[in-house]
């Protein structure tokens, strides 16, 4: 516990840069065993300028804080990846090819056809626009019961959406 103290003090004094050029190495080796070498290099940089707000003297643990900054950034470039696979191209004019559109009495009846918790769940977030964290606060639940209600309540969408 002494050695990280007397670390976080010449941190303090050194800033971002002493930051940089003490963990960036360790950052990018530890990176590579999740991306390959280019985008560890990115990932890192990308790390450091989200942790340039920050006072390096209040950052108490760094590599733990340099790590999961960098593996929230190699996760959201991930799910970017994904969303954007996922949108199939025309091969005739590489436009997104529109997705099928349900009739809005066909929608109303999907939500109506939904058992009561999950629909009321469903029409406070998709139509009422309101977070799980309001859902649940305005309803008496927990969120995790949000949560699992939404996860219902899609899942009951999806399987009518088949039909």
């Amino acid at each position: 516990m002494l050695s990280n103290t007397k670390e976080l003090d010449q941190e303090a004094a050194e800033g971002l840069e002493g930051l940089y050029r003490r963990y960036a190495s360790w950052l990018d080796r530890r990176l590579r065993a999740h991306v390959d070498a280019d985008q560890a290099a990115d990932v890192v940089q990308a790390t450091y300028l989200r942790v340039a707000p920050y006072r390096s003297r209040d950052i108490r643990h760094p590599k733990a804080f340099l790590l999961r900054i960098a593996m929230n950034l190699v996760r959201d470039e991930s799910r970017r990846r994904r969303r954007q696979d996922a949108v199939p191209l025309d091969p005739a004019d590489d436009a997104p090819i529109a997705a099928p559109q349900v009739d809005e009495l066909h929608l109303k009846q999907i939500v109506l056809s939904m058992p009561a918790l999950y629909r009321d769940v469903f029409v406070l977030s998709r139509f009422g626009g309101m977070t799980y964290a309001e859902i649940a606060a305005a309803r008496g639940l927990n969120i995790k019961t949000v949560e699992w209600r939404m996860s219902k309540a899609l899942e009951h969408c999806v399987a009518r959406l088949d039909d």
